[in-house]
């Protein structure tokens, strides 16, 4: 295969971009056990001759997360209806991708998260469901303790993109860093998973905020060391672990894995023309952004986008910072990952590229999450080793 081709199995309804990144990052669940490939392949047969039905695609994965609900329900053991409602709950959540916000949008978001959240306690009580006080309110999160740890120990706190949820992040990442005996804090700050689903709570750009209560919060726990906590964002969340490393010093390192949209706003005016002219063409939806940052139309939309500024939040990162990116992105351009490194005003910095050859060359990594969060893993393992030598 040439290194400029898409494989096939990242581009699973061709000439639709839109639904191929979805799949693709629901695909990129599977290895740790949220998804099974057979469930995606039915979807996919049943919808490759519908693509022309608005509602087609939350029709057909609400559909499998049914048929996977019915099972649990007659399953033999707690143990084994979990793993189908964890299946369950990741399907309905991608299906609710492309529904518009208002009373069906939330209607399936309740589902997904109960399925989801019943999954993991059965799959996973390792995992604590948390609450994080933030402004009056609180931002719900996932604790994963590393096991077999004890006294305090180093902890990631892990930002979701604009597409994802906790409880992907708590798994692809959370198991990783667990076995690193690092405690992992996935968390939906505003504009992200349940806390914009389910508490309406839109995104904002000085994101520094909810950093900053995630390590309020994390600094009261007896079994954290807040002189070793990290940030972390992925895809969209790129751009919160810059603001956060530049504007909240008492996190010790950070990652962007993905370097973030350099100018978000022109980055939001392509979405608006191209979802006009060739929807199937772009990533996300057309009222994506606008609904997580609370906007009325995409006018609005984009003059909040205009107050994402990476370049000016870059120059103030003092901490040691790792950027990585996929080569392939089809999302994000790989361009902006080098010029998100030249920008970084610290000059303990890392940026990693990963190539169609090696793998995790799609965007965020999707297309093997595990290379992606193995490399940043390491990384973070050896800046504490260096921040406390």
């Amino acid at each position: 295969m040439v290194a400029d081709a898409v494989p096939s199995w990242t581009d699973h309804f061709p000439g639709n971009f839109l639904w191929s990144n979805a799949m693709l990052v629901c695909k990129g669940m599977a290895p740790y056990g949220a998804v099974a490939l057979r469930d995606l392949d039915r979807i996919g047969a049943r919808l490759r001759g519908r693509q022309g039905e608005a509602n087609a695609w939350a029709e057909e994965w609400s559909a499998e997360a049914d048929t996977l609900e019915a099972r649990a329900a007659d399953a033999l053991s707690p143990e084994t209806a979990g793993h189908l409602l964890l299946r369950a709950g990741m399907i309905r959540f991608t299906g609710e991708r492309f529904v518009p916000p208002g009373p069906e949008k939330r209607a399936m978001g309740e589902r997904s998260y109960r399925a989801l959240h019943a999954g993991l306690r059965a799959r996973h009580p390792e995992i604590e469901f948390v609450e994080v006080p933030y402004e009056g309110t609180t931002l719900p999160a996932l604790f994963m303790k590393a096991p077999g740890v004890t006294g305090r120990a180093p902890v990631v706190v892990v930002f979701d993109g604009m597409d994802n949820a906790k409880e992907m992040s708590v798994l692809f990442a959370g198991l990783e860093f667990a076995r690193r005996g690092m405690h992992t804090l996935a968390i939906d700050g505003p504009g992200q998973g349940e806390t914009l689903r389910l508490r309406g709570m839109s995104s904002r750009h000085d994101y520094e905020v909810a950093g900053s209560a995630a390590f309020d919060y994390l600094a009261a726990r007896p079994d954290v060391d807040p002189r070793r906590a990290v940030v972390m964002g992925y895809s969209f969340g790129g751009y919160y672990a810059v603001r956060v490393a530049a504007y909240e010093p008492r996190y010790v390192a950070a990652v962007a894995l993905t370097a973030p949209h350099w100018d978000l706003a022109g980055f939001q005016r392509g979405v608006r023309d191209k979802a006009r002219a060739a929807g199937q063409t772009i990533a996300q939806s057309n009222f994506q952004f606008r609904w997580v940052v609370g906007a009325p139309d995409d006018e609005a939309a984009i003059a909040i986008a205009e107050r994402f500024d990476v370049a000016g939040a870059a120059a103030r990162v003092e901490c040691p910072f790792l950027v990585t990116h996929g080569a392939e992105d089809r999302v994000i351009p790989v361009a902006n990952a080098p010029k998100l490194h030249e920008a970084l005003g610290t000059r303990r910095k890392s940026l990693r590229i990963f190539t169609a050859e090696e793998g995790g060359a799609q965007h965020a990594h999707v297309d093997d999450r595990q290379i992606g969060i193995d490399h940043a893993a390491d990384w973070i393992i050896e800046t504490l080793r260096q921040e406390a030598g």
